[in-house]
């Protein structure tokens, strides 16, 4: 297992250093400036500004430059917010990204697999149609929309929840429904399909025909590899929920990551935007690792080597 770890460890490096080389030279590409605005600047209050944050270098300069500081932890000053550097950024961002994402990825597990627990074990009858046409509206409504509904309903017919902020457990509620919506009709879907293909096992039969109990049979024995497609979905699930929806966080108004990166693509904010970006792919690759490693310990049959 040690060398498969190394190995991947080296792996997520190269795929890191691609999406750091790709994001700078694509930002670089793009039109215009951190420094173009409505109101354009004089030109040599502009030409000080962009020497001041080193843009004024020739590129494969300011990427080395970037690079050798990445090494370091050191994700840069932002542009736009004066004082601020973007590690301040993601470190006074990302805990309410955390908070609310954690709610809507339990959410997500414990009523999706509950849906597709439910739907496997009444194939056909009315209680699959049910749950199947709850996760195929979850897939096919955009959070946006989702947002807006519940808004909406429980804000302003209901008056049960508030509509934005983040100042207690109620504002949790509809953020983490309209977050985890997506990633609970998926896994419905996947837990369905996965348990009624286990169920279909020899091994399955057998434990029936020992007189094993139903509720035993399903989950001590088939729920366990039928949840082995879930484990995959976990790492781009917990890495995606996480760092934040850009949508669903500026229509709550939660301060949180995604809202930050939406605002930073607004301002062409470029050492912020690199930032949030190097983040969130690093987050991405930790979890896929760690997904990977978990296969061996869910299903001792799956050797990592």
């Amino acid at each position: 297992m040690s060398n498969y770890i190394v190995k991947r460890i080296f792996a997520s490096f190269i795929t890191l250093w691609i999406v750091v080389t790709a994001t700078f030279f694509l930002m670089h590409a793009m039109p215009g400036g951190p420094f173009d605005g409505e109101k354009k600047l004089p030109d040599q209050v502009k030409a000080n500004l962009e020497t001041k944050f080193g843009l004024d270098k020739p590129i494969m300069q300011q990427y080395g430059l970037y690079l050798k500081n990445l090494l370091k932890g050191d994700l840069g000053p932002s542009i736009k917010y004066e004082g601020r550097t973007v590690n301040e950024i993601i470190k006074y961002s990302f805990p309410a990204s955390a908070k609310i994402g954690s709610v809507a990825i339990l959410f997500s597990l414990v009523v999706g697999i509950y849906m597709g627990i439910v739907a496997a074990l009444h194939q056909g009858k009315w209680q699959d149609d049910l749950c199947m046409i709850i996760a195929t509206l979850g897939v096919t409504v955009p959070s946006f929309v989702l947002s807006t509904f519940l808004i909406l309903i429980f804000s302003v017919k209901l008056k049960l929840l508030p509509p934005v902020g983040f100042d207690g457990p109620l504002n949790y509620i509809m953020p983490a429904i309209a977050l985890g919506g997506y990633s609970l009709s998926f896994i419905a879907r996947l837990t369905r399909s996965s348990l009624l293909d286990v169920i279909r096992q020899d091994y399955i039969r057998t434990a029936v025909a020992k007189g094993l109990s139903k509720k035993t049979v399903i989950f001590k024995h088939a729920l366990r590899n039928a949840l082995i497609p879930i484990v995959t979905y976990m790492g781009p699930l917990i890495a995606g929920i996480l760092t934040g929806s850009f949508v669903v966080e500026k229509i709550f108004g939660i301060p949180g990551l995604g809202r930050e990166f939406v605002q930073n693509i607004t301002n062409r904010d470029y050492m912020a935007i690199m930032g949030v970006t190097v983040f969130y792919s690093a987050f991405l690759v930790i979890c896929n690792l760690v997904v990977d490693i978990l296969y061996a310990f869910i299903d001792p049959r799956i050797k990592l080597e």
